[in-house]
């Protein structure tokens, strides 16, 4: 297929989205995180909700401790979100391709979304799980990425991987519901265009921050049980207030599946499985329609500046051979 130049336009704006979008929310997706993985009785609970961790974080005067782990945080957004956007662009337009369909269905949308989602996490989970561990330390406590790295092993930084190719689910459902809408709401617009085929087509930018927080709401909504216990998994030893012996007994069970559900069911019962549902829908859906509203925005600046560049080379490296 040679250089996939809409492929790499798609991957390389969709890490930029990423990247402001991440930026932009991280505060709130450390209070978010910390009060997903604390899992105690309703009684012994150190966070009532989510404004308890804000207000932890003013009343120590740690309020700059909302951003540690930022760094990890974007990195690992930015690799991944390149990674899920290039193989999901590469292998729709090779499907398209090679089935000579102009559209893709559910069915297929839905297996080439969980096979690009799939190699993300492989590809990125030991920085995942960095940056859970640094999010969930105490204020002021956070250790910078190789350290956290180091202090345990490889298999260790691996922590949820099981549970992450799980929740690939999670941005299949999202993209899919994106894509279909998209091409819906394109539909009518594309017939009206010309020249459409030379260059990849946009949604203004408030329609696609709308179908970004619908596709991701339905999407959080289905897989939220398994989100929670991927933060209780991958998060940082719990604080030294609680029992100790109990810490000690319950620490490796809760590095698994199984008695990560089992914790939750334990403590705090069913609802404990929704705890921090509305933070988890408030964050990503801001979170994913922000990014896909960039993403769409920049999309052809990124595929003019790409073509632009590769035309650059082909004229250099025309003039080299002549020459």
């Amino acid at each position: 297929m040679g250089f996939d130049l809409e492929s790499v336009a798609e991957a390389t704006s969709g890490a930029i989205g990423a990247l402001v979008s991440t930026t932009i929310l991280y505060p709130l997706d450390t209070c978010k995180t910390k009060y997903q993985a604390e899992v105690r009785a309703h009684h012994q609970q150190k966070y009532r909700n989510i404004s308890d961790v804000l207000w932890e974080a003013i009343s120590t005067r740690q309020v700059l401790s909302l951003y540690q782990g930022l760094g990890t945080k974007n990195f690992q957004s930015f690799i991944s979100q390149f990674i899920y956007f290039y193989g999901y662009s590469f292998f729709k337009r090779l499907y398209l391709e090679k089935s000579g369909n102009k559209t893709m269905g559910t069915k297929a949308n839905l297996i080439i979304a969980s096979a690009a989602g799939a190699c993300t996490v492989i590809v990125t989970q030991p920085l995942d799980t960095a940056s859970s561990k640094m999010q969930t330390s105490e204020f002021g406590k956070s250790k910078g990425l190789w350290k956290t790295l180091s202090e345990g092993t490889w298999i260790e930084a691996f922590d949820g991987l099981g549970i992450s190719l799980l929740l690939t689910s999670n941005p299949s459902i999202q993209y899919t519901v994106f894509d279909q809408l998209k091409q819906r709401l394109l539909r009518g617009q594309l017939s009206k265009r010309t020249g459409a085929e030379s260059s990849p087509e946009a949604l203004s930018a408030f329609s696609a921050f709308v179908l970004g927080a619908v596709s991701k709401c339905i999407a959080s909504c289905l897989t939220y049980p398994a989100i929670r216990c991927k933060v209780m998994i991958q998060a940082a030893e719990e604080d030294e207030e609680g029992n100790k012996e109990a810490q000690n007994g319950s620490k490796k069970s809760k590095k698994t599946i199984s008695g990560a559900f089992f914790a939750i069911w334990k403590r705090e019962g069913l609802l404990g499985f929704f705890k921090g549902l509305q933070a988890q829908i408030l964050k990503t859906v801001l979170s994913s329609a922000l990014l896909l509203m960039i993403k769409e925005k920049i999309t052809k600046t990124t595929w003019v500046l790409l073509l632009a560049l590769r035309r650059f080379f082909f004229l250099n490296k025309s003039k080299l051979k002549s020459a």
